[in-house]
């Protein structure tokens, strides 16, 4: 268990990489367009143009680019966006959450699904195991947890629930194209 911390200079970092641990990573050609990832996050459109032009969770498979460019998320940055939200919804300032997102990026955590976040109300401490969650609560320390492997899970249903959406829209919109075209 770790208390959150200052932002480290570390590669991960410098990369925009959230986690090292085995999730998918997609080239620069392919990830989510904000609505999609605003969708699956559970916030507005407008939110998450506000974090990203405030650096709490940039896209880390294309940035905007001046007007007109679109940006890309990738699976763990729509993941932070619902864990930031979760930490929003339970009372954490914004202050605490980016101090959290930023112990995130420097523990490159390996095993999302034993990951909880667990905060006192004014702390956030990243526990990697049962043992630190028990040690923090018999402390008095914890007043809730969120255990990212559940919302790890409820993104990627989320996203599956949006993807087979996604061809009727994907169709109407090309089928207007064409229509304009001719």
């Amino acid at each position: 268990m770790s208390e959150v911390s200052s932002r480290s200079e570390d590669s991960r970092y410098d990369l925009g990489l959230l986690f090292t641990d085995g999730l998918p990573d997609l080239d620069a050609s392919s990830g989510y367009r904000g609505a999609v990832a605003a969708r699956a996050a559970g916030i507005s459109y407008r939110q998450l143009d506000y974090w990203a032009r405030t650096e709490l969770v940039e896209p880390t498979v294309r940035g905007a680019a001046g007007s007109g460019s679109q940006r890309l998320y990738g699976f763990r940055d729509i993941l932070v966006l619902k864990l930031v939200k979760r930490l929003l919804d339970t009372g954490i300032s914004l202050q605490q959450i980016r101090t959290a997102v930023n112990q995130l990026r420097e523990a490159g955590v390996s095993d999302l699904a034993q990951t909880t976040l667990m905060s006192d109300g004014a702390s956030v401490y990243l526990c990697t195991s049962d043992d630190e969650v028990i040690d923090l609560v018999s402390r008095g320390q914890g007043v809730f947890g969120i255990a990212v492997g559940k919302v790890l899970r409820e993104v990627e249903n989320s996203l599956v629930e949006l993807d087979a959406q996604q061809p009727e829209a994907t169709d109407e919109l090309a089928a207007r194209r064409a229509h304009r075209a001719s």
